[in-house]
């Protein structure tokens, strides 16, 4: 099976839908009725890949490592406005927090919670715990892309982007067997986060719904 078929579903179960279309400033309001999964990614074509953010870019931030077999790529991030930059590399270093607590089979990692916050939080400790229970961990690579920034007074935001997982595998960690199933729509995904700048200038993540599938990511 592809990386994330069915495992994001507890991400969704525990995420709030009412992040609606509006919030997030998309053109799409037939997908803002979809409860488990996100709404109005942006379609307009973005700038040079960018690869995963890994160290920290100031003091106190926490690294995040990745194996050599997995990478997360985040497409675009330069939009000319310095407050959406930073609300997208944090938004990306969120993703990729989660991502390192699969890798290293525990969700008490520095990063996941400086990242992340509220709803976002336990979404994402009940998501990273399908894996490790599992004694699953993924390989290859995940594209972030169509990636968006709306922001909303000082230190609220929403983020709206699409992923595309066509190249990253569910990987058993007991035996390091690859299931290299073919792609299929659920392979793209489409996602609307919701952040807030705490008091150390980070921009947590707070909420998040996605929607498996969605045809404004499939190419």
């Amino acid at each position: 099976m592809n990386r994330r078929p069915t495992l994001l579903a507890a991400l969704a179960l525990t995420a709030t839908a009412a992040l609606t279309l509006s919030a997030c400033g998309s053109d799409d309001d037939s997908t803002a009725k979809d409860n488990d999964k996100i709404a109005g990614a942006d379609t307009d074509k973005e700038k040079s890949p960018s690869p995963t953010p890994s160290a920290s870019e100031s003091g106190g931030r926490p690294k995040i490592t990745f194996p050599s077999d997995a990478k997360n790529v985040f497409e675009g991030g330069k939009t000319g406005d310095p407050t959406k930059d930073a609300v997208l590399s944090d938004n990306a270093l969120s993703v990729n927090s989660v991502d390192e607590a699969i890798f290293k089979g525990s969700t008490d990692t520095k990063a996941l919670g400086f990242y992340n916050a509220e709803k976002a939080l336990s979404s994402s400790i009940t998501y990273a715990r399908r894996y490790i229970d599992g004694n699953d961990t993924w390989t290859g690579v995940t594209r972030y892309f169509n990636r968006k920034a709306t922001l909303s007074g000082d230190d609220k935001a929403y983020v709206t982007y699409c992923s595309d997982e066509s190249k990253s595998y569910i990987k058993s960690r007991k035996t390091g067997k690859v299931d290299k199933s073919p792609a299929t729509s659920d392979s793209y995904v489409l996602y609307n986060t919701a952040l807030t700048k705490n008091a150390a200038g980070v921009w947590q993540t707070t909420d998040i719904v996605s929607k498996r599938g969605a045809k404004e990511c499939q190419p």
